[in-house]
């Protein structure tokens, strides 16, 4: 493992990287104290401003339909989108790791059961899938990131298992193996801590990807539904006045857009600050 201050002086001198670090930092902030920041109820609807222009009547962002501050509304769905990437990320990682750690650990069949089904579900287009599920499934936050999550963990299997399998073999871990550590000590204890590297870019781009996921079924209508906003329920909503109206439909997108920007160029920079093959 690299040197933590080499990883800093990677990650820091990478401009994207620490941008969209930067980016990351400020949304979660806000989301957290959007109950605090947000200058109205996000719920609150005042027809006398339906559609009221960015600076209009006090709305910083203007209004929607239904005279709801635009600003607050978008701090609080940030708490809603972040928490489903974060959490589906959370899962994922958890999951495929695991699996992903049998599977390269055991080998033989149990390998072949676990990465036959990863190539079976991989071959299945992520939305359809999230669609059919969502159909079944009555759309809360809570399902909907444990269907994002249960369907999120098949590349940090694949990584975790290519780790495994290059390091079982290693001294370390043949010494603890002669020392009568277990099955489950060696991938615990031995295994998985050297393999965390390309678990953590995972995880920083399973956020992203979730976030995309969720604003896609929410813009769909199989998402979080209203009147709990997020963004793109925010979007589905805005769809048919983004002539009379864009700014209803530009914020909420800008939002998506910035958020998973953001988590991408952080990710990329720090699998390429954890990279051992490049220099200092």
């Amino acid at each position: 493992m690299l040197d933590r201050s080499i990883v800093w002086r990677r990650f820091t001198r990478n401009r994207l990287a620490s941008a969209g670090a930067v980016g990351v930092l400020v949304l979660v902030v806000l989301a957290v104290l959007a109950p605090w920041v947000a200058p109205r109820d996000p719920l609150y609807i005042d027809m006398d401003h339906k559609f009221a222009r960015p600076g209009e009547a006090g709305f910083v962002l203007g209004a929607d339909e239904l005279g709801r501050d635009i600003l607050s509304r978008l701090l609080h769905a940030g708490r809603v989108s972040l928490a489903v990437g974060l959490i589906t990320a959370v899962i994922a990682v958890l999951v495929g790791s695991l699996l992903g750690a049998i599977a390269g650990f055991y080998g033989g069949a149990v390998d072949s059961a676990i990465m036959r089904i990863v190539d079976v579900l991989l071959s299945i287009p992520t939305i359809f899938l999230l669609l059919a599920l969502s159909a079944f499934l009555k759309p809360t936050m809570g399902t909907i990131t444990l269907i994002i999550g249960l369907n999120s963990w098949m590349s940090v299997a694949r990584m975790v298992r290519a780790q495994v399998l290059s390091l079982k073999e290693q001294e370390f871990v043949l010494a603890a193996r002669a020392a009568g550590a277990g099955a489950r000590r060696l991938i615990v204890r031995q295994l998985l801590p050297n393999a965390v590297a390309p678990v953590l870019v995972a995880a920083t781009l399973t956020v992203a990807t979730a976030i995309l996921l969720e604003s896609s079924l929410s813009y769909l209508g199989y998402g979080i539904q209203p009147p709990t906003a997020s963004w793109g329920n925010m979007l589905n909503n805005a769809q048919s006045y983004v002539l009379y109206a864009p700014w209803v439909a530009v914020y909420p997108g800008a939002m998506i857009s910035l958020t998973v920007l953001s988590f991408n160029f952080a990710g990329d920079g720090l699998r390429d600050a954890l990279d051992p093959r490049l220099g200092p």
